[in-house]
Formats: structure tokens, C-alpha cells, sequence
């Protein structure tokens, strides 16, 4: 049964967070690292190593990583067009008209964010911004225990919207054929992928960002995925760009007496089945709510495929929070700026406004964070592990960047020369004032 905690029990325990991107490592994925990668390897070191290799050895190292990482010898680290079309043609008709129902959505949701190219004159001459997208952006999809099709979606339209001239997509082929699933194929289709590579893990990320005889560089890599994914991710900053460091992924639901306990228990189990470490709390002033949705999740629980999971999830890193009243409730839910928030109250929008930290708002039991993973809109790439306080969903900013004009008349330049030169002195940097004295007058 999910524990009941008090606000104090809460910030001790579920609550905290360590901002660390490496928990404790089991002992299994220990041995397996000293195995492969020495003794006191740590996921850290493994990935500098892969990423080091790639980018010595590129395609050679890539197959070598494919094969002791994932069991898998690849014939080709690129997926051929017949092989898509057959993928495409195989999945189920009702499976492809809702992931055409989903990208229609997220096309549309993203088509409206604005991209604004301005100039004025207000300020001598002429000064404004350019926004142009980015050249080349690599998608990667998890893969794991289950095909994504709907984060690749979610990465790659709002990607297309911004006019980013070519996207690839990087994912890992499947243990037992080394295949890449059908659904994701077909989803890579719908969105418009320009090139799909079967490649999993902080050997993709380094494909991407180094480039090989096969994989050519990108200039930014988004999506999310595992530690060493995330961790490979962090070390290649700065030779490409990233969209964000994502950790476990996150749900707290604000509620009040009216919630009824069965979706809201239904919602923290959708969360919870993600993995072990995925986070599903409650905050709410109602007893009568948090012992109704117990009991609902102990019986929803057992008719779940993935109740194991579940049970371990709700268990360390799950909980319900009494609190002394709403505002509490969306005070604690703030401050631990959760990757999705939902807000399950007789009046919902009273309470967006005291919420300001959340990557993504859930308003109403009817929208519920389930709909926001697959076809709100939205892209369900948001962020986590408290990151929400500084951080923004994925979205058409992130594959666009802004160029500033500066283009100012005789008399503008003449007349700010002088200030410029006096705070080029004060920095100590006599060719700076002497190119902006010589404009003066």
C-alpha cells in the first residue's frame, strides 16, 4: 500500500532531492562496469571510455559497442527505405491513425509558438534579431523495455515545425533481432525523419556528436533516455548542443475532496509503471481522498501487467501528503517543480496561477497527464529532477537560434562611441577604446 505522509515526513523523504545524475549503483550493473570497464568503473568513467572510442575508431567502435552492449551485430548501422516501408505496412490501421492523430496535434500545437524576426528604428539606424533554425538536429528514442513512438514524435515535429533542415533519429535495436520495432519506424515516417540509425545508448550520443563513416555530425542532440545516455549527453555540451539533462520521470496530482480517488490513483499508477525509479505523489488537505485513493491503488494494482515495477516505484519514491490546505498543496508542489502537475480540484484554474514551477500543467481530471504523453500536444520532453524551476518543456525554440542585427547610422554611432570607449579603458582594453574613439565625431 502507498505510505500516507505528513508535510514534515514528506520533505525528509520523498520530497528531497540530491541533484545528482548517478544513483547508487546496484551491485549487478557494478560487477558488469568493472567487467567491461575495470575496476571502480562508474557509469561516468564507461561513458567517457565508449565516447573516446568513437570518436577515434568511429563506424569500427560503434559496431564493437552495439555488439558488447546491446548483444547485437549490426550488417548496417543505417536503416534501409525498404526496410521502413515494410515496417509502415505491417502495423495495425488503428495504431497508425492515432499516431497520425497524435502528430496532427503536435504539429498544430507547435505551429502557433511564435518565432519572431523584429527590427526597430527607434534606437539610431537599425537594431533586431534574426531567427534561423538549426542546421542538423539528431532525435534520440529510447528504447528499453518498450518501443517510444510517441517521445520520437514528440522530439522530432516540433524540430520539422522550426524548419531544421535535416533530423535524424538514433535508437537501439531490439535484444532479440536487433531490429528496429515496426511502430517506430512507422512513427519516424509520419513525422518526416530524414535518416534513421540503429544505435542505442552513449554510443549513439557520441555517433552524433562526433560524427563516423556512416553517421554524420549533428549540431544539436534532444530527447531523453537512460543515465548513460544522460550522462553521454552532459560530456558532449559544447561540441554540439543539448535540450536538457533528463532524470526518472515525475507526476504529483493536487487534489481536494471532489477528486474522484480512482482516476487520481489510476494516474499515479500510469506514472509509477514507467520504471523503479519513476516518482508519483499526491498532495492533498483531504484524509477521506488519500486512504480512498489507497485503496484504489491497491486494487487497480493487481489487474497491471507491470505491478512489479509499480510496487517498488510507489514504494521508495511514491507517497501521499497531507497537507493543511490547497495553497499549501500547490506551495510543496511548486517548490518541487515536477515534470508534470496535475491539478484535480473543484476549481482548477484558481490554482495555475500558484503553480509557477512544473513543465508541464495538467488542468482537470479530464486532462489528464496520460493524454499529454500521447495527443494533447504538446511535447511530453519536460523537465525533470526539479529542473522545471529554470527549464522548459522541448519545444520550436529549442531547434532555432537568434542572430542580433546591429546596423546603426553615423550619428547614433558617433554619439555612443565615446561611452564605449571609456568602459573599454576601465576594462583595461586600450584596442577597444582606440577603435571606438577613432568614430568619434
Amino acid at each position: 500500500m502507498i505510505k500516507l505522509f505528513n508535510v514534515q515526513e514528506a520533505k525528509k523523504t520523498i520530497l528531497r532531492r540530491d541533484g545528482s545524475l548517478e544513483p547508487d549503483v546496484p551491485p549487478a550493473l557494478q560487477a558488469s562496469l568493472g567487467k567491461l570497464f575495470g575496476d571502480g568503473a562508474t557509469p561516468e568513467t564507461a561513458v567517457t571510455i565508449i565516447l573516446k572510442d568513437v570518436q577515434k575508431r568511429g563506424d569500427t567502435a560503434l559496431h564493437h559497442w552495439t555488439e558488447t552492449l546491446d548483444g547485437v551485430q549490426l550488417a548496417t548501422l543505417q536503416v534501409g527505405k525498404a526496410e521502413i516501408d515494410t515496417a509502415v505496412s505491417r502495423i495495425p490501421t488503428d495504431l497508425k491513425e492515432a499516431l497520425e492523430l497524435a502528430a496532427h496535434r503536435i504539429e498544430a500545437f507547435h505551429q502557433r509558438q511564435p518565432l519572431p524576426n523584429w527590427q526597430t528604428r527607434e534606437m539610431g539606424g537599425i537594431l533586431g534579431q534574426r531567427v534561423t533554425p538549426i542546421d542538423r538536429v539528431g532525435v534520440y528514442v529510447p528504447g528499453g523495455t518498450a518501443p517510444l513512438p510517441s517521445s520520437l514524435l514528440m522530439s522530432v515535429i516540433p524540430a520539422r515545425v522550426a524548419g531544421v533542415r535535416e533530423i535524424v533519429v538514433a535508437t537501439p535495436p531490439g535484444h532479440a533481432d536487433g531490429r528496429i520495432p515496426d511502430v517506430i519506424l512507422a512513427a519516424a515516417t509520419i513525422a518526416g525523419v530524414d535518416t534513421i540509425y540503429t544505435l542505442g545508448g552513449a554510443q549513439a550520443i557520441a555517433a552524433l556528436a562526433f560524427g563516423s563513416e556512416t553517421v554524420t555530425r549533428v549540431d544539436k542532440i534532444v530527447g531523453p533516455g537512460n543515465l548513460f545516455t544522460t550522462l553521454a549527453k552532459r560530456q558532449v555540451y559544447g561540441i554540439v548542443g543539448i535540450d536538457g539533462l533528463y532524470g526518472p520521470t515525475e507526476t504529483v496530482v493536487v487534489a481536494d475532496e471532489t477528486a474522484d480517488p480512482a482516476w487520481v490513483a489510476a494516474d499515479m499508477l500510469a506514472q509509477a509503471e514507467h520504471d523503479v525509479l519513476a516518482t508519483a505523489i499526491l498532495f492533498t488537505p483531504s484524509h477521506k481522498l488519500a486512504e480512498a485513493v489507497q485503496v484504489e491503488i491497491s486494487r487497480q494494482m493487481e489487474d497491471l501487467s507491470r505491478s512489479e515495477v509499480i510496487a517498488i516505484s510507489l514504494a521508495n519514491r511514491g507517497g501521499i501528503v497531507i497537507t493543511a490546505d490547497l495553497d499549501e498543496a500547490c506551495q510543496l508542489a511548486s517548490d518541487f517543480a515536477a515534470e508534470h502537475t496535475c491539478i484535480a480540484t473543484a476549481n482548477p484554474e484558481a490554482y495555475i496561477g500558484k503553480i509557477p514551477h512544473a513543465g508541464g500543467l495538467f488542468v482537470g481530471e479530464r486532462s489528464f497527464e496520460v493524454l499529454g504523453d500521447y495527443v494533447a500536444g504538446p511535447s511530453h520532453v519536460m523537465p525533470t529532477n526539479g529542473t522545471a524551476r529554470f527549464a522548459s518543456p522541448l519545444n520550436v525554440l529549442d531547434f532555432v537560434k537568434i542572430s542580433s542585427i546591429v546596423q546603426l547610422d553615423d550619428q547614433t554611432s558617433a554619439q555612443i562611441s565615446a561611452a564605449a570607449a571609456r568602459i573599454a579603458q576601465a576594462e583595461g582594453l586600450d584596442g577597444h577604446a582606440n577603435a571606438a574613439r577613432k568614430r568619434i565625431g
